[in-house]
């Protein structure tokens, strides 16, 4: 019969593989490893790696692997990065939407000051050290493309609004978007705005 301790050591290690697994940068929540033991242990185990410095608590419930930087030290995750960890943790689908969409997408300089996106979950701002992540709940119909590239673009092109849609973007979008995945485009038409259909036809051929 193994003791507590043993016990302890085989959570402690397959905990820590399976986060080295995922590799730096990745952020991580209690519920990720609750097939390892009890949500008591994890939360012990996340709790003594990360006083070891293994990995950084970000928020309550809420933990990071960093990527190390020879000069800059341990970076900073990701808006996105933390965004889906919080949607996988709350069983939510998320889409980038606004200004954010729009920068991921290389259709705007502009970094804003938040990254924003659309749930079927509540609506609430989360913050995290320097970044703000704002969740707005929104209808079915405009989560139906979330996590498609379909969805990002049909959301930037929406924060841009049709007198800004210029040829550039369109070019641009042409140039960066995969060919196999134009057909998305063409399956979520349904989903986008009246005025914006014609675009993606362009974009997607």
């Amino acid at each position: 019969m193994r003791t507590s301790e043993s016990k302890a050591q085989s959570i402690d290690s397959r905990l820590l593989s399976r986060i080295r697994g995922r590799g730096r940068g990745a952020v991580i929540v209690p519920g990720d490893f609750l097939d390892l033991g009890s949500r008591q242990a994890v939360d012990v185990t996340l709790h003594r790696l990360a006083k070891k410095g293994t990995i950084r608590r970000l928020a309550r419930g809420l933990y990071d692997y960093p990527k190390e930087h020879p000069v800059l030290g341990k970076l900073s995750p990701t808006s996105d990065t933390i965004a889906r960890a919080l949607a996988g943790r709350d069983r939510t689908r998320i889409q980038p939407t606004g200004a954010y969409a729009a920068n991921i997408l290389g259709l705007s300089e502009q970094v804003p000051a938040r990254a924003e996106f659309l749930t079927d979950g509540p609506s609430r701002t989360v913050r995290v050290g320097k970044l703000t992540i704002q969740f707005k709940r929104t209808t079915p119909r405009n989560m139906a493309a979330s996590g498609k590239l379909s969805g990002l673009v049909i959301q930037a092109l929406r924060a841009l609004g049709e007198k800004h849609v210029t040829l550039e973007r369109i070019d641009h979008l042409k140039r960066t978007i995969p060919a196999e995945k134009r057909s998305e485009l063409l399956a979520d038409l349904s989903v986008a705005p009246g005025w914006m259909r014609r675009l993606l036809r362009e974009i997607a051929k």
